[in-house]
């Protein structure tokens, strides 16, 4: 092998793993790593047949399985760049990444096929489907068809074992995925990451996540975002974990189940499973008469809290080594409860574009409200005078950076600094151990009536602690004055009877209780009862944009 790092690390894993489990789809079929191995040199030598390039792209759609992981690995190894799409994008969005990206070949879900014109895609050679690796649509001189009997006959007369194990040499700066993100307006951007990213953000998880062979670990995020695909998936794999694959999107009722089964070893997740958790279990218990007047006595104090943080653990398996919480910021009542009971979490930071790590400390040495420490191979600056005190942009450099956004030097070059930044769009501080602390998003900062910097996710984050209130989005109106949309959680007042002017009266209190908390510069002048769920990009992030001009003129 030359210096592909990624690909070292992946087939080093394959020959050290041969026989033991890889892949399993939840209750279902499993694959052992030689059985990946042999699908990776079949799919190798198909790529061949059709005149495949280091560079060309192959799409991927679907829900997390065996398949999907098999053809991403079989794909990098190749050279080819592979272009995860999400399986909720649009048809629309999917026809436009298609043709956008180049690519050549798509494999997809059966379900998603039937969603696809063929006719729309220009450069599509073959679609395959992910489902059982069955042809779904052939090229006029069916090409794929012959590609596949050329492939099964150099199974049958050179059968793969371990000893002939042999994938490309990729130069590290090549691009091994393009990711194009949801957005939240248009079409989105395709991130270009290579392999060096890729590998970097491996290489974190090997010094500083105690994986061993053979661990299990459950994949329920979406493998088309980094954060699922990276640490639910490919760095287990070159750790030779045991990978079992949620196909469908889980309730919380099947991810408990499953983890109770699997029992993984390493856990990855979004705010809002920890924040649904703490809402609808916890909370309630905590708000039982007894249990607040035993509360209020240490002994029986730390007796509780040992009993919640000892269901909660069995809930999410009881063999785990910490819980890596990503994606969006944690709510801070919900983070320092768990911390309180000594929950075994941390909070990382990261972005698309950065493969996707910035920012991660294991749980033991995890600061409260903090993203963790900057990663090996990192560098963050804040754009402000007093990085320590002053919030300012956060502003990163290093190995794990993408080489840029597909087709867009304009989008590009706004996106880094003169002297060669990322620009993340998001805002914070940092302290002299170089730990970061999010304040929030640059582009979604109010300024109040003197200049001040007002962050909507901090006055959110208050209000969807308090009862009743399912979700929220502080925007302004046409004076200048912050107003919230709530949407309330209409199956619990339904469930006790209250009408809507009751809900309004009790929002109108609500706003009155957190006003008396805020800088009167952040005060809120009114709540209005929005009647449906926000509407969401595919990573569950609320479409702001969609409501912050809503009432004004």
């Amino acid at each position: 092998m030359g210096n592909n790092n990624l690909i070292s690390a992946i087939k080093d894993s394959i020959y050290k793993n041969w026989d033991n489990p890889c892949f399993s789809n939840y209750k279902k079929d499993s694959l052992t790593y030689k059985q990946v191995a042999e699908k990776i040199y079949f799919i190798h030598n198909c790529f061949k047949f059709l005149g495949i390039e280091e560079g060309d792209k192959i799409a991927l759609i679907g829900r997390n399985l065996n398949n999907w992981a098999v053809t991403y690995i079989a794909s990098i190894t190749y050279g080819a760049t592979i272009v995860p799409i999400l399986p909720d994008f649009s048809t629309g969005d999917i026809h436009h990444i298609l043709n956008h990206s180049d690519a050549k070949l798509l494999f997809t879900t059966d379900n998603i096929f039937n969603k696809i014109d063929d006719n729309q895609l220009k450069k599509i050679i073959g679609i395959i489907s992910l489902n059982e690796f069955e042809i779904l649509c052939d090229s006029p001189n069916e090409q794929l068809s012959k590609a596949y009997e050329f492939s099964e006959m150099l199974s049958y007369n050179n059968p793969l074992d371990k000893e002939n194990l042999e994938f490309s040499d990729i130069d590290n700066e090549a691009m091994a995925v393009l990711s194009y993100t949801s957005g939240t307006s248009g079409f989105s951007k395709g991130v270009m990451i290579p392999y060096r990213s890729l590998y970097s953000n491996v290489k974190i998880g090997f010094d500083h996540i105690d994986l061993q062979p053979k661990d299990n670990v459950v994949s329920f995020l979406p493998l088309a975002h980094v954060f699922g695909c990276m640490f639910e998936f490919l760095t287990e794999f070159c750790m030779g974990c045991h990978i079992h694959f949620l196909s469908r999107v889980p309730s919380p009722q099947v991810i408990t189940k499953s983890f109770m089964e699997i029992k993984p070893k390493l856990i990855c997740a979004v705010p809002l499973i920890l924040e649904k958790i703490y809402k609808k279990k916890i909370v309630p218990v905590l708000n039982r008469k007894r249990i607040k007047l035993m509360l209020k006595l240490p002994f029986f104090e730390k007796k509780i809290y040992q009993k919640i943080k000892d269901n909660l653990v069995q809930n999410f398996g009881g063999n785990f080594i910490q819980v890596i919480v990503g994606g969006a910021a944690l709510n801070k009542e919900v983070e320092d409860f768990f911390k309180k009971i000594g929950f075994p979490f941390t909070v990382g930071y990261g972005m698309t574009e950065c493969g996707p790590l910035v920012s991660y400390t294991p749980y033991e040495k995890f600061i409260q409200h903090s993203c963790g420490g900057v990663v090996d191979r990192m560098e963050v600056r804040i754009d402000s005078e007093d990085p320590y005190n002053v919030v300012g942009e956060i502003q990163v450099k290093g190995e794990n950076v993408m080489l840029g956004y597909y087709k867009n030097e304009e989008a590009t070059k706004e996106v880094f600094t003169d002297d060669g930044w990322l620009r993340t769009g998001d805002l914070g501080l940092i302290d002299t151990e170089q730990t970061i602390f999010i304040k929030g998003r640059s582009k979604n900062m109010l300024l109040g009536p003197s200049g001040q910097n007002i962050y909507p996710e901090e006055i959110e984050t208050m209000l969807n602690n308090m009862e009743y209130i399912q979700e929220s989005v502080v925007t302004e109106d046409d004076n200048h004055k912050l107003i919230a949309l709530i949407y309330p959680d209409y199956e619990l007042c339904d469930s006790i009877g209250m009408t809507k002017d009751q809900i309004q009266e009790e929002f109108n209190s609500n706003i009155a209780t957190i006003n008396k908390q805020l800088p009167a510069y952040m005060n809120l002048s009114r709540a209005i009862l929005y009647p449906e769920e926000f509407e969401k990009t595919p990573k569950r992030n609320i479409k702001r944009y969609l409501y912050t001009g809503l009432y004004k003129k």
